[in-house]
């Protein structure tokens, strides 16, 4: 049975592509449903996800480029990018705790990047978790 780590990993798959082909999103469907092998709530889960990161593009990339030091998000590898996307699109927008996020971004690294992402996407991921907790405390 498909897991939402699947979901996620056909969900990076996808961005990846919409920053080589962005015009090109036929079949997509049919590719998250085999991918998850017709499990209606997993398909579900990634279509919201990858509908959700694709909306709040503007608004993710702003929060992952505030969150980086000395560097470019355009300069960050594409895998890497679209991994921090998904991830801060959870954050922000999801009820999913930011530590489960965080694990499961780093796995995808782990899996689909080179040896140092996954420190490189924690590090980020962390200093947005942290930046929105001061936020909120100073709302308080």
């Amino acid at each position: 049975m498909p897991t939402r780590r699947k979901a996620r990993e056909v969900v990076v798959q996808l961005l990846f592509k919409d920053d080589f082909n962005p015009e090109q999103r036929s079949r997509e469907s049919e590719f998250i449903r085999t991918r998850l092998q017709n499990n209606v709530a997993m398909v579900k889960f990634a279509s919201e996800l990858l509908n959700g990161v694709r909306n709040e593009r503007e608004n993710i990339d702003a929060a992952i480029e505030k969150s980086l030091e000395n560097w470019d998000l355009n300069r960050v590898s594409t895998t890497d990018r679209c991994i921090l996307r998904l991830g801060v699109h959870e954050i922000l927008n999801t009820e999913t705790p930011p530590a489960v996020v965080v694990n499961e971004a780093i796995e995808l690294a782990k899996r689909f990047a080179d040896q140092q992402s996954y420190r490189f996407v924690n590090g980020v991921l962390d200093r947005i978790i942290q930046s929105r907790q001061a936020s909120a405390e100073q709302q308080d």
